[in-house]
């Protein structure tokens, strides 16, 4: 038996046929992914038009926007029946109880036990019929229902757009490997970073604050992350993205980090689609005269706040004019400007593409100090494309606060340092003198000897 030769069927034998018959209703000898689902087309912007407008002029939390935006989609007509909301255990937290009574909660044998909170309206009612997956204290748990619903259009050809949401340290931290098997499977769906920031959740301990979930999320190549100020942001960002997945069928995910930070919100101004969608567009220019020294100020989330406030304390204390620009995403900056770079370097005969972040900047060259509540090497990774250089503020290191003013204080990222960023940068390049930084230092109350907060 040892030296017995291999034994091959004739050709034109039953058993071959028959090989060859399964083969043939598989798709073929190379496995393939065959998608038999049709197109899903992305509703207009309009579906949000309700959340965008009430909440002009009112102070609002993303957190709670999303939720809204996640409400209307479920009462959707036409799309409501494939939106798989997913929670891990968090769903008060989150603001997700409005949607138990309507929805409910699935479970398979239906309501067994009476809930503490059912003397509440909106109490955790279970069903058989049940929308939202309420999974417990298991984000490996609500992680795999994720992956079976964003991979329903393959494995059951069915559109499913799931929607989890999480603390937003305990996504990329704890079950990164999960969602890198998400990518590598093509899934699609958004993740919902809630609560995020390294200094706006407040007095939840270390263990929750998150200021690096979206340098994690860049690394994964089918990813799009975005850290969004304003409800309109928010809702631009979650429509594309359906139409992104699910109309265009590109193979991405989303992830989107939202606070609990209550802070008033703008309309929406004519014509920021583009610039909201590609990463940076600007929020307000300066009102100061075009003879006066000049900076770029770049804020991402509630942080965009202390830097729309460093804006009117440059103009009003220093006289230094400034441009303040939403970066909703540094990731798909950078990523635009890698494929610049790709394309000009494959085509060296060509005109070269200018990468859009540099295209924004070029108008007014100026240097760039940017503001976010994640570490400095999140809006560090485009520097090398603006025109005259970016300073990063970011939330390095741990920090203990009892409120959101002294966490930012003591991570730098306030407007105060803000500031103090610009008006340094601004010396550097000898349009300030360097007394005026040190009178801007004694001014806010800094001490210049105090040790960086990565390492206190």
């Amino acid at each position: 038996m040892a030296e017995a030769p291999f034994y091959k069927p004739p050709e034109d034998c039953a058993e071959l046929e028959y090989l060859r018959q399964r083969r043939r209703a598989l798709g073929g000898a190379v496995p393939r992914r065959v998608i038999r689902v049709p197109a899903l087309a992305a509703p207009e912007l309009e579906i949000f038009t309700d959340v965008i407008e009430t909440s002009v002029g009112r102070e609002v939390a993303t957190t709670m926007a999303a939720v809204r935006m996640l409400a209307m989609l479920m009462a959707d007509e036409r799309l409501g029946k494939l939106i798989v909301p997913i929670v891990p255990d968090e769903a008060r937290t989150f603001g997700l109880d409005p949607l138990f009574r309507k929805f409910g909660i699935y479970a398979h044998k239906g309501q067994l036990y009476e809930p503490v909170d059912s003397h509440l309206l909106l109490y955790y009612r279970e069903a058989m019929d049940g929308q939202i997956l309420e999974e417990g204290i298991t984000e490996a748990g609500a992680m795999a229902s994720f992956t079976a619903a964003g991979t329903a259009y393959a494995s059951h050809g069915l559109n499913c757009i799931p929607f989890f949401f999480f603390y937003s340290m305990f996504g990329f931290q704890r079950v990164g490997d999960s969602i890198w098997a998400h990518g590598d499977a093509r899934g699609k769906g958004f993740l919902i970073g809630a609560t995020a920031g390294r200094t706006t959740l407040a007095g939840e301990g270390l263990q929750h604050q998150d200021g690096h979930s979206l340098l994690h999320a860049s690394t994964v190549p089918n990813c799009v992350s975005y850290d969004a100020a304003y409800v309109y942001e928010l809702a631009l960002i979650i429509q594309d993205g359906i139409r992104r997945m699910y109309e265009a069928r590109e193979d991405v995910f989303y992830y989107l980090t939202v606070y609990n930070e209550k802070y008033v919100m703008p309309p929406m101004p004519e014509g920021v689609r583009e610039g909201v969608l590609q990463g940076l567009y600007r929020v307000r220019e300066t009102a100061l005269p075009p003879d006066r020294p000049f900076v770029h100020l770049f804020g991402s989330g509630p942080i965009l706040n202390g830097v729309l406030h460093a804006q009117e304390l440059l103009a009003e204390k220093y006289g230094v004019a400034a441009d303040v620009w939403s970066a909703t995403s540094y990731s798909e900056l950078r990523r635009e400007a890698l494929d610049c770079e790709r394309w000009n370097r494959l085509h060296p005969t060509a005109p070269p593409r200018v990468p859009y972040l540099t295209q924004q900047l070029s108008a007014r060259p100026a240097p760039v100090v940017a503001a976010s509540d994640y570490v400095s090497s999140w809006p560090d990774q485009v520097a090398r494309w603006t025109p005259q250089g970016l300073t990063p503020l970011g939330t390095d290191g741990f920090g203990r606060s009892e409120s959101r003013e002294t966490s930012r204080r003591f991570f730098e990222v306030d407007a105060a340092h803000v500031v103090v960023a610009a008006l340094y940068r601004l010396a550097l390049e000898g349009e300030v003198p360097p007394q005026r930084v040190a009178q801007a230092i004694a001014d806010f109350g800094l001490n210049p000897e105090t040790s960086p907060p990565r390492i206190s």
